[in-house]
């Protein structure tokens, strides 16, 4: 399964398809969270995303190259990528201060800040998981394992939302980040659906049906407490669902309640993704409030099925806005056109 490996600590840009200093210093209007029956397909601006670790280095100036990304004139602001653990210690308190300087920073210069929340983690031993440790003791955290063809095979850890104490501790968590930050932050994201449980090592009664059925619940809940920041639901893969009757419910209710969609991988052409998230992207895109995609590290170096070459930015642009329907591109920073100075 193709999995979101900046999800951990490799930095990643992303696009918005907003303007350049739209935002103001003070906190940010949301993005439109209704459903629109021809949502507004402008063109995709950049905006960097990255670890909340790999963004304080850049704001305390340890990583200055990344810094320099941040000020850049057409990055319209940040996306971070904040593990469970960094926003709660013991359970029900929680710690905000690490996102409201993040905040603080981004606002100061007139960018905005999207938080994505992440409950698993790639090619990490299971007792490395970073969430809290209260989770992990009540043995809220499964084993996963990537089988993706590209590379090796890694194994990882995800905390098992098909249980109900880990999901309401989760829930609870989401209730107070929006009781904090509803409305200052541009947008909040669940990460990608793609996953494969190690069923041989698994204690958690994992089983594919339960495994949506909580990813379902958990994206309605969210909508549910943001309700003037855009909520957003990565989908790519889901497992055991061949005839995508599950993706499709999700694909639904995104269109139903106003939640957004987007996706770890912007591959344009590539067969498996075509057969999956990405047909639904594109059948649902003018119903969506805001389509998001990302650009990372491995996609940079695949080959475009149509040249036998490494796609191109204008390849990965044109794609993810005219057949995805995508007003944020998420970038690495390892992207060629990064390394050179804004136009």
């Amino acid at each position: 399964m193709m999995t979101q490996r900046g999800a951990v600590g490799s930095v990643v840009l992303t696009a918005v398809a907003l303007t350049a200093g739209a935002w103001g210093a003070a906190a940010a209007p949301a993005l439109a969270t209704k459903p629109a029956a021809s949502a507004s397909h402008s063109k995709v601006t950049d905006n960097l995303y990255m670890s909340l670790g790999t963004f304080e280095e850049a704001t305390s100036g340890e990583d200055l190259k990344v810094k320099a990304m941040i000020d850049r004139s057409d990055i319209d602001g940040v996306q971070v990528v904040v593990p469970w653990k960094a926003l709660e210690g013991k359970k029900g308190e929680y710690k905000w201060s690490r996102l409201d300087n993040a905040l603080k920073y981004l606002q100061e210069r007139h960018k905005r800040l999207f938080v994505q929340v992440q409950d698993r983690f790639f090619d990490v031993a299971m007792q490395d998981a970073n969430v809290p440790q209260y989770v992990k003791d009540e043995g809220g955290v499964a084993p996963t394992i990537d089988e993706n063809p590209d590379n090796p095979t890694t194994h990882g850890a995800m905390v098992a939302q098909w249980n109900k104490g880990p999901r309401a501790d989760f829930q609870a968590l989401l209730k107070a980040m929006a009781a904090k930050f509803d409305g200052k932050l541009a947008g909040v994201n669940l990460p990608e659906t793609a996953v494969e449980v190690d069923t041989k090592t698994d204690h958690t009664k994992y089983t594919s049906k339960s495994y949506i059925d909580a990813e379902i619940d958990n994206m309605s809940f969210g909508k549910k407490v943001f309700t003037k920041t855009q909520f957003i639901q990565y989908i790519n893969f889901l497992p055991d669902d061949d005839d995508h009757k599950r993706m499709k419910e999700m694909f639904d209710l995104a269109r139903d309640k106003g939640i957004g969609i987007g996706g770890p991988d912007t591959l344009p052409d590539r067969p498996y993704q075509m057969e999956n998230s990405y047909k639904f992207l594109h059948e649902y895109k003018d119903s969506l409030p805001l389509v998001a995609m990302a650009v990372q590290e491995p996609d940079i170096n695949a080959k475009d099925p149509k040249t036998g070459k490494p796609y191109t930015r204008e390849r990965f642009t044109d794609f993810a806005h005219d057949y995805l329907g995508a007003r944020q591109l998420f970038w690495t920073t390892e992207a060629d056109w990064l390394q050179k100075p804004a136009a």
